[in-house]
């Protein structure tokens, strides 16, 4: 590789100028020399992506250069692919704890399913997207995420202006990719898009400036679409959940004793079997005994009681889910503002593959005139805006009490709980935030909303809204301008 960078005539001496193997040859000589360098710009990319894909992680990185950003993921597998033969070398040199792999990005062969497929600032050099994506797709199983970062084309000029001023290293290639053509090429080879956001503003480092720039204005409006880079998230196209998944229906019920005997009768059957588990959440009036009696009398080994240890409805919903034994997890609230009857739509949502959590939403549906007070339902739209720009992914309602994901996705979000740390006391955002810090694909579900035929509301308006702005900045701190 040395030799021939050396002498052009030595690479191209049968091929025409425009042909595969001269465009290739010269990809790969443009990758040894601009990948070499740029420190400062490496370990931007590695805050971005380290935000996207956690340590000790399954990773497949495409386009893996040197090693570095590879190794600065800090993977528990980590496999590379590279085109430059030099790149190899030294990253095989430099990390000997990793795989390296001198491949062509259409043509590589890589057994085993990764949780991860970095495919970072190489859409440029690939000479054929949709066949490198559809060997992507060999190594990703249901649960992979593919995360592709790649130059905006409002900074081509400007690129094109630091190379003549030898500032920015001359790079090959005019493969500029837009949004949609990305978008695209997901489409068109089996992929379905996640998540989109745009990063590094300000591609120097600068104390202070580099900050503010990089992590806070380039989320905002209007600066986020002159940021370096896109990088976005998808998954493979879904598919069923098979054999035909079970469910528990977890009902949190505290001073709810009036309604206990209509959920007993109006839960649905749903999947290979359907089990119900109440928690009872420390009532003041007789919930407990009512449900204890309840149970007792339909005597179903699938319809189960527990008390909560705790308080709030998080704590409920953390004890039920750590007994239940369905494949499909539902949280139906039990004051029945949204019937059982509502169900089995979030589970053919998840068990069709098409959601990994499916979020209900009382907002789509005219609902009873008292069902809502004004407030709360200003309240809940605002919310909802202010939720959907910092997760990423819109969110319709997040306060609806009926939430529904498998238990896969509840056992992984669990496992990235320390990320947030425990601060929900409703339970909807320790789920929502952590479907999201893991790039689930969400999807709101309609319900019509409903009167409280029974009991009072546990929501105090002010005393919760406050607690509902200290979670917007938790998210807001974590998930966005992180």
């Amino acid at each position: 590789m040395t030799d021939q960078s050396k002498s052009p005539d030595l690479v191209f001496p049968a091929d025409p100028p425009g042909s595969e193997s001269t465009w290739r040859s010269k990809s790969r000589m443009s990758r040894s020399g601009r990948l070499a360098s740029g420190v400062r710009y490496k370990n931007s990319l590695i805050r971005c992506i380290r935000n996207i894909i956690p340590k000790c992680s399954r990773i497949l990185h495409i386009g893996s250069g040197d090693g570095s950003l590879l190794s600065g993921l800090e993977p528990e597998v980590g496999v590379g692919v590279e085109p430059a033969l030099d790149l190899v070398d030294k990253a095989t040199a430099d990390y000997p704890q990793y795989s390296f792999h001198s491949s062509e990005f259409e043509g590589f062969e890589i057994e085993g399913k990764f949780d991860f497929v970095l495919i970072a600032d190489v859409l440029l050099d690939v000479y054929d997207i949709d066949a490198m994506m559809r060997k992507v797709r060999v190594a990703c199983s249901p649960d992979t995420r593919v995360v592709v970062t790649n130059y905006s084309q409002v900074w081509r000029p400007i690129l094109k202006f630091l190379r003549f001023l030898r500032i920015a290293r001359p790079r090959f290639g005019n493969t500029w990719f837009s949004p949609g053509d990305v978008r695209s090429a997901f489409e068109r080879t089996g992929f379905q898009l996640l998540s989109e956001r745009c990063e590094v503003l300000f591609p120097s480092r600068l104390p202070i400036v580099s900050s503010l720039f990089n992590r806070f204005l380039s989320q905002l409006p209007v600066f986020r679409w002159f940021c370096l880079h896109r990088i976005y998230v998808a998954r493979l196209d879904p598919e069923p959940i098979t054999p035909k998944p079970s469910v528990t229906v977890l009902v949190p019920a505290r001073n709810e004793s009036g309604n206990i005997p209509r959920l007993m009768s109006e839960v649905p059957e749903m999947g290979s079997f359907t089990e119900v588990i109440f928690v009872e959440g420390n009532s003041t009036d007789d919930t407990w005994e009512v449900l204890q009696e309840a149970i007792a009398q339909r005597n179903d080994p699938l319809y189960r009681l527990i008390k909560q240890p705790g308080k709030g409805k998080g704590d409920a919903v953390r004890a039920g889910f750590a007994e239940a034994r369905g494949d499909i997890l539902m949280i139906l609230d039990a004051d029945l503002t949204v019937a059982p009857d509502m169900l089995p739509r979030f589970y053919e949502a998840v068990s069709s593959g098409r959601a990994e959590f499916a979020n209900g939403t009382r907002l789509v549906y005219q609902m009873h005139d008292r069902a809502m007070r004004f407030l709360n339902l200003l309240g809940n739209h605002f919310f909802a805006k202010a939720f959907t720009y910092v997760m990423g992914q819109p969110i319709r309602d997040t306060l609806c009490g009926t939430k529904v994901l498998t238990r896969e996705s509840y056992n992984k979000i669990v496992a990235n709980r320390d990320f947030f740390g425990e601060f929900d006391p409703f339970g909807d955002f320790d789920l929502l935030f952590g479907a999201a810090r893991l790039n689930m694909k969400i999807l709101d579900v309609p319900v019509r909303y409903g009167e409280r035929v029974y009991g009072e509301t546990n929501i105090s308006r002010f005393r919760h809204g406050t607690l509902l702005f200290r979670m917007l900045f938790v998210g807001a701190r974590k998930l966005k301008f992180r």
